[in-house]
Parts: structure tokens; sequence; C-alpha cells
């Protein structure tokens, strides 16, 4: 059962959400490609904006030593979205 919101306050998944917010996350889409970008937005059909987004390609059809695709502001669409993963923060992975 989910928890009840404060009156006035926002909902406990809009604040899941709302702490996700440019953090850097790991998108697989249904085609093989991720995507790592910065979260920015979602919507009602679960739709995602990444700011500052790389692109990498399934290691069958990249090519040895190929570097990610600089996409910059990217949109996925929320029905080609596989699962997504929230990236360790820089300072964090040096820290471990």
């Amino acid at each position: 059962m989910a928890e009840p919101a404060p009156p006035g306050g926002p909902q406990p998944r809009a604040r899941r959400l709302a702490a996700l917010l440019n953090r850097s996350l790991r998108v697989r889409m249904s085609d093989g490609r991720t995507l790592v970008g910065a979260f920015l937005c979602t919507d009602r059909d679960a739709n995602i904006i990444l700011g500052s987004a790389q692109e990498f390609l399934k290691a069958a059809d990249a090519f040895p030593g190929s570097e990610p695709r600089v996409l910059g502001l990217a949109m996925v669409p929320g029905h080609h979205i596989v699962s997504i993963e929230v990236e360790r923060d820089a300072a964090a992975a040096l820290c471990s």
C-alpha cells in the first residue's frame, strides 16, 4: 500500500523522480542501444528527456575501439525503454 501524501505536499513517486533530476542515467533501449545522460524530465507516457546524452551501440554493432556518439539533448520514447539505471557519481566511484 502506498504511503499517503501530506496535504499540499508532493506525492511519494514525485519525490522519487525529483531526487533523480540532473542525475546521470543509463537507459537501455529495445533496439540494443544505450543512452547515458542527465535526467531532465519525463511525462505521463514515460518518455524521458536526457541532457548531454551519449549513445553507445550494442557490442555486436560497435566497431572495436569505437567512441560513443554525442547526442546532446535526447528524447527517449517510453515504449522503447527496456531498463533504467542510475549511474554512480564520479566522486563515489573514485572513493570505492
